[in-house]
């Protein structure tokens, strides 16, 4: 198996977790605001 290939398909990976982070973070922040409103509610 070659480096760059290797490097190319990592980049992919690493690209696509980015793109789900950008949901996950404000949906986690979502979450836990709702919950602590529950809480303290």
């Amino acid at each position: 198996m070659e480096p760059a290939n290797d490097m190319k398909a990592a980049s992919k990976t690493y690209s696509g977790f980015i793109a789900s982070l950008k949901w996950a973070v404000p949906l986690i922040a979502l979450i836990a605001l709702i919950v602590v409103i529950i809480i303290s509610g």
